[in-house]
């Protein structure tokens, strides 16, 4: 265990980009001052034993960074993907220190943990590996989350979370998000490739980032938060949404499962996330890409009150 000085080339500012900051400076921008102590860090050289087979470069944290800490000074576990090493995607090593800070989460009755998403999903030079790394993830969330520990998934960084990720994050007690966060189970080439450029087309930007971003995430529901793209908004809807969660029940589960019936019910016909927000009741659909974050937040908050209102 190494504890992680606040003297690095990175600046401790909360006004710098979430977006363009690496793993380990959005946790000490996240985290209270030296709070942060690492477990399993680049001086074990625990890295992946597959990618040398495939003349691929190593990194000694192998693409996570995971320890413990505060956060106004509230202790908590927390993991960090790096998008920057291998687009943040989950390896054999990468997935069991996870699915390990998990399980300590769960024994320790920690009472939360925080998951900085950033990844585009599993290796494909180690796909067998990283698929059970998913499955194991996943089921170290449920367990951890029915012990009591609060697991909040912040969303917003270079890759996204796609994928096993986009799986992980559904499992998680909230998600915050800003519009940078794009989740979703395939990426935008897997289902031009698997299903064609008229189904979607990978190329149209526009189109990615309705259909998977932050803000169309918000507004189904499927993000508790929205944020603007700084560590110190991330920072504050955290310390918000850790004191409002409750554990996992099976009367969690029947509400999130009748949530997404009704959405089925609700969406299932559109065509367009456009399509989406029309129904909802949002009168100029085409202002909300690039509708500035404080316009949003209250837009999304009034479409959420009168979804709950109708139901």
């Amino acid at each position: 265990m190494t504890k992680v000085e606040s003297n690095s080339v990175e600046k401790r500012d909360e006004s710098l980009s979430w977006y363009e900051s690496s793993a380990r400076n959005r946790i000490r921008l996240l985290l209270d001052p030296d709070s942060f102590h690492e477990f399993i860090g680049p001086a074990m050289r625990e890295v992946s034993p597959h990618l040398q087979v495939f003349d691929l470069p190593e990194q000694f944290d192998d693409g996570i960074v995971i320890g413990r800490g505060a956060i106004d000074g509230l202790a908590v576990f927390v993991a960090a993907q790096e998008g920057r090493f291998m687009g943040g995607a989950f390896g054999e090593v990468h997935g069991a220190k996870l699915t390990g800070l998990l399980r300590a989460a769960r024994d320790l009755k920690a009472a939360s943990v925080l998951i900085l998403f950033d990844t585009g999903g599993v290796r494909l030079q180690e796909a067998n590996a990283g698929e059970l790394a998913i499955a194991e993830i996943m089921r170290a969330i449920v367990e951890a989350r029915t012990a009591g520990t609060k697991i909040l998934g912040l969303i917003g960084g270079r890759a996204g979370c796609y994928g096993g990720g986009g799986l992980s994050a559904g499992c998680c007690s909230a998600l915050i998000v800003s519009e940078q966060g794009r989740i979703a189970v395939s990426g935008p080439e897997v289902i031009e490739t698997n299903r064609g450029v008229e189904e979607f087309d990978s190329r149209d930007r526009a189109l990615v980032w309705r259909t998977m971003g932050g803000k169309h995430r918000r507004l189904l529901g499927g993000a508790d938060v929205f944020v603007d793209d700084t560590a110190h908004a991330f920072r504050e809807a955290t310390l918000k949404l850790l004191g409002t969660l409750q554990p996992l029940s099976l009367e969690t589960l029947k509400t999130e499962q009748n949530r997404l019936e009704q959405r089925l019910r609700d969406f299932g016909s559109a065509e367009d996330a456009t399509d989406i927000w029309h129904a909802m009741g949002i009168p100029d659909v085409a202002s909300v890409p690039a509708m500035p974050s404080e316009h949003f937040i209250s837009l999304a908050d009034k479409v959420r009150r009168t979804v709950h209102d109708a139901r």
